[in-house]
């Protein structure tokens, strides 16, 4: 059997079990070919030049292993093999943490805030880091930027840590356990939040996968707004007098929208959409107060 086979088969194996996607992968082949990949310890983004290699009975075994071990447990991919990918850039993750897929890492890696920003940021926020991918990524973005890493989760803030000094930035991203802002100063150029929106009814109906995640990262109340509501009255404070703010709320536009209807806000580009992802102005929160 080869590599690609064996990738088909298992493929095959998950569709016929119903396990959900959406945390790394979005169809039961690229996730085949993920956990494929790791088991044998082959490069993940080269199934081209390894998907005719012939696959050891032994090694054929320990796939099919991990592929019922996914079935079986429910559990996201990205909890089996302790990492994920946020664009391109890998990052630990375990159950202490979400799987890392953030929107907002799209907006950070395509460049779309650059017609919003005054200038380049020198001091950044990532609120609800979580296992630290933005706070990465925005120090990857930005290189003379410093950026506050912040979490009321201590537990997330331990798998931050290790993803921070992965990829050598401790010197420039400080980690801080906070209740949203209360440990945080002011200043802020942009501040990045992806807080836990999911509404109450669309939190009962989550796939297994999902519920294995911590419900305190996810689960946004009644309406999904009960965070975001602190959020956008304590930022004005926060953010610098020509500061942005840069908001994921998922699929809860209309949730969004009904909460703050006096608001004005600008929805960025993303694979999702213009309503996924949210920039509002400091000069626009004071205004909606």
């Amino acid at each position: 059997m080869t590599v690609l086979e064996l990738i088909e088969r298992s493929s095959a194996r998950l569709d016929q079990a119903g396990v959900s996607f959406g945390q790394g992968t979005t169809n039961a082949f690229d996730e085949a070919a993920w956990l494929v990949l790791w088991r044998l310890g082959l490069p993940l983004d080269d199934l081209a030049g390894v998907a005719e290699r012939p696959v050891p009975a032994a090694d054929r075994l320990s796939v099919e292993a991990l592929i019922g071990e996914r079935i079986t447990t429910r559990k996201p991919a990205a909890y089996l093999t302790g990492e994920a990918w946020l664009q391109g850039v890998p990052f630990q993750v375990d159950e202490r943490t979400i799987v890392p897929r953030s929107l907002i890492a799209e907006v950070l890696a395509n460049g779309v805030l650059d017609a919003w920003l005054p200038r380049e940021p020198r001091r950044v926020l990532d609120l609800c880091t979580g296992n630290g991918s933005l706070a990465v990524l925005a120090a990857m973005t930005w290189p003379r930027c410093r950026v506050d890493a912040a979490d009321v989760s201590t537990d997330a803030l331990a798998v931050a840590q290790r993803n921070v000094n992965r990829h050598r930035l401790a010197e420039r991203i400080t980690l801080v356990s906070s209740d949203g802002f209360a440990a945080l100063d002011d200043g802020y150029d942009l501040i990045l939040c992806n807080p836990p929106y999911v509404n109450a009814r669309s939190m009962a109906a989550l796939p297994a996968e999902f519920r294995a995640e911590p419900a305190l990262a996810l689960a946004g109340g009644a309406d999904g707004m009960d965070f975001v509501r602190r959020l956008l009255a304590d930022a004005p404070t926060r953010l610098a007098a020509d500061g942005l703010l840069v908001l994921e709320i998922g699929h809860e536009r209309t949730h969004f929208d009904a909460a703050f209807s006096g608001l004005e806000v600008i929805g960025l580009p993303t694979s999702a959409g213009d309503d996924a992802v949210l920039l509002v102005t400091r000069a626009g929160l004071e205004a909606a107060r």
